[in-house]
């Protein structure tokens, strides 16, 4: 992500982390949940696997890491925001989870050498990042060979009733409601914007390919609402 719209990103989500979780669960009618679940699912690890989670948020898919892949699993969450960081820190010493390391950072420039992790995984943050493609080299060269890429990202629904519905709630209503709980006028605002700028499925899988991924897939969800896509680093 380039320094001119770092702070600004940042500053955004250090304020609604807060209520972070409670508006996804909201919003999302806990559909996040679910969508996290099958991403952590599609994970291929031996059983003492290194796992980056970038942009990590509030660990959600780290502790889903952990708690589906069994206690040797070994996970670093990275993320830019100072107030997300802190929340999940939090989070993970309730949960008691010792497997898990957390790190500020950025996703263009990470403090890892190269064939570090047997996998990375992105949930909702691939669109953050401007340079999504330098990203995505970056995702690779920290990976191991065979290792495994997914991304989990909104997507807006192809079928024109369902889109047109969809669209209405994603760009009247949940701004509203976001505004309404996390008292930041912005925010929700950014989101739906976020989601209409990011690159059609097809196009995404091409720069995934791009980076010098393979057996690059993409598996729509709840009715083409998110997207998972899943990509190899050669052997």
């Amino acid at each position: 992500m380039q320094s001119r719209e770092l702070p600004f990103v940042r500053e955004m989500f250090d304020s609604i982390a807060p209520r972070y979780d409670l508006l996804n669960r909201l919003l999302s009618l806990r559909q996040d949940v679910v969508w996290r679940k099958k991403m952590v699912s599609a994970i291929a690890l031996p059983d003492s696997g290194r796992v980056l989670d970038v942009a990590c948020g509030t660990g959600d898919v780290a502790i889903e890491i952990c708690r589906q892949k069994g206690p040797r699993v070994k996970v670093t969450g990275l993320d830019f925001s100072p107030g997300m960081l802190r929340l999940a820190r939090e989070k993970i010493r309730r949960n008691r989870n010792t497997a898990i390391s957390l790190l500020a950072g950025d996703a263009l420039a990470m403090p890892f050498g190269e064939a570090s992790f047997h996998a990375v995984t992105i949930a909702f943050g691939i669109r953050n990042i401007q340079d999504k493609a330098g990203a995505l080299r970056a995702f690779y060269e920290s990976l191991l060979p065979g290792g495994m890429l997914l991304v989990l990202e909104l997507a807006t629904p192809k079928r024109t009733r369902l889109r047109d519905a969809y669209l209405a709630y994603f760009q009247k209503v949940l701004p509203a409601v976001g505004r309404l709980f996390s008292k930041h006028s912005f925010a929700y605002s950014y989101l739906p914007d976020s989601v209409s700028r990011f690159p059609a499925a097809e196009v995404f899988m091409t720069i995934v390919q791009q980076a010098g991924f393979s057996h690059v897939t993409c598996r729509r969800m709840t009715l083409g609402i998110a997207n998972l896509f899943v990509g190899v680093k050669p052997q």
